[in-house]
């Protein structure tokens, strides 16, 4: 078998999430196509930074600043952990957002979830979908990570 010459179209880029209490910034690494320099197409929704979503082609920084160029097709929904989730949790969330379709994801200590959703689906499915899965849970919180982005062309 001869290796593919060609580098791999995916790479991961840091995008600035935050400040921590000390004020040392916090990064959340994500999968990204470079499209040309400092431009990438996001291949997966952020579970800490706010405004972006997978779909979305963003500018990026080499301080993890950034800035949407082009919103794709998603809305990106952010649920904090806060130690409320588990994993009966997240599977009913998983099996919550499927039929919309949708896409949840977690890191394996469940620190987070963050929904990937098209657009098309309308915000009344999504939230009436996400209400409902919250319900039944003690303190739950949920919200659109990339709502700002409502009034961008899609």
């Amino acid at each position: 078998m001869i290796p593919d010459p060609q580098p791999s179209a995916i790479t991961h880029i840091r995008l600035l999430a935050g400040h921590a209490g000390d004020g040392h910034p916090v990064f959340e690494v994500l999968p990204a196509r470079p499209l040309r320099s400092g431009v990438f197409e996001l291949e997966g929704s952020p579970g800490l930074v706010l405004g972006c979503a997978a779909g979305d082609v963003l500018r990026a920084a080499d301080d993890g600043r950034f800035e949407v160029v082009e919103p794709g097709e998603n809305w990106c929904i952010q649920v904090p952990g806060l130690g409320r989730l588990g994993p009966e949790s997240f599977a009913a969330l998983r099996d919550a957002v499927a039929d919309l379709p949708g896409l949840a994801e977690a890191p394996p200590d469940l620190r987070f979830a963050v929904v990937t959703v098209g657009r098309a689906v309308g915000l009344p499915t999504i939230e009436r979908v996400m209400d409902t899965w919250a319900a039944g849970l003690d303190g739950v919180e949920w919200w659109f990570g990339n709502a700002d982005q409502s009034v961008c062309p899609a």
